[in-house]
């Protein structure tokens, strides 16, 4: 092979290239790794010493040779760190886009298209129903919320990495100038995005507070803990989700949420159409996600397209 290495491979390789940090993407157990700075320190975050036995920083936008193939990362604005991969080779060039999303967010730098002559798209959101408002209407929803609600808490679902970082940084962009209150599983990463520079106010951890000091306020926790027993030392929990998922009322509905919040780390279907038509490229490959629809759709703008069907990518594991 020209490169002999993978992107976000499934099982531990000699030599890794990593979109981003998220655990259906890094794996542990690669001998060597290339991706972004950020996405190095959430990986050892995450791992300790399985991260890789050799790491190499790649900073956006700055050309290696691996082997024949001349590698970039670009901004995918998916989560902190997260990259688009760009491989040249042979006057060819192929971008794997990873995760991205097309929305503001300030805890990451925003996405760049990247014209290609092939372009390897996520689909997680490819279907016409999934169009994302914008992040700042569901904040204002919640902040609503608990005005309307003072004498109970809010308890917000979000995935550890990117989403519980970016709902605190959307609050604090929209005033919210309180404490907010973490469940311990979201300490950790939230601390190393402060660390990596990503300033986010007042949080605390939930477990130091008393039951009745919750009133009024907002707290995070993995989406697994909000109905959970965990959630019964809050005061009258409005049990909220934040998550592209929660277009979908019947999931909502499964899940107990009361208040549900779109708000995604994902490009939505009108994103993912818009995307492919900036980076032109005449030949697009569709993967982890709904990829027939999307396809379907870019097949009938006069491109080529096919869908990828990788074992190991989670479709709604991490939204």
């Amino acid at each position: 092979m020209p490169g002999d290495f993978f992107v976000d491979p499934v099982r531990p390789a000699g030599r890794a290239v990593i979109t981003h940090g998220h655990a259906d993407h890094a794996r542990p157990g690669n001998a060597s790794v290339l991706a972004t700075d950020q996405t190095l320190a959430i990986m050892q975050a995450r791992y300790g010493d399985q991260a890789g036995a050799s790491l190499q920083p790649l900073a956006y936008g700055e050309p290696v040779e691996i082997g024949e193939v001349s590698v970039r990362l670009v901004p995918a604005g998916h989560v902190l760190g997260s990259a688009q991969v760009v491989l040249e080779y042979r006057g060819s060039r192929v971008v794997v886009s990873g995760d991205y999303k097309r929305g503001a967010d300030p805890t990451c730098a925003p996405f760049e298209p990247v014209p290609c002559d092939v372009f390897i798209t996520e689909a997680t959101f490819g279907l016409p129903v999934f169009r994302h408002p914008p992040a700042g209407d569901e904040i204002a929803k919640l902040l609503n919320s608990v005005a309307l609600f003072p004498e109970r808490s809010h308890l917000v679902g979000v995935y550890s990495l990117g989403k519980c970082q970016r709902v605190i940084a959307l609050l604090r962009q929209a005033g919210y100038d309180r404490p907010i209150y973490l469940h311990g599983a979201l300490i950790a990463l939230t601390e190393l995005y402060q660390r990596l520079g990503v300033q986010l106010g007042d949080l605390r951890p939930m477990a130091d507070v008393a039951k009745g000091d919750l009133r009024g306020e907002i707290v995070l926790a993995p989406p697994s803990a909000i109905a959970d027993r965990w959630s019964r030392r809050l005061p009258d929990p409005v049990v909220c989700a934040a998550s592209g998922w929660m277009r979908v009322r019947q999931r909502a509905r499964q899940r107990g949420v009361e208040l549900p919040m779109i708000i995604s780390d994902h490009a939505d279907w009108d994103e993912l159409l818009a995307t492919i038509d900036e980076v032109d490229a005449p030949e697009v490959w569709v993967t982890h996600g709904r990829e027939e629809a999307l396809v379907h759709q870019v097949t009938q703008s006069g491109r080529r397209a096919q869908a990828l069907s990788l074992v190991g990518f989670e479709d709604d594991a991490v939204d």
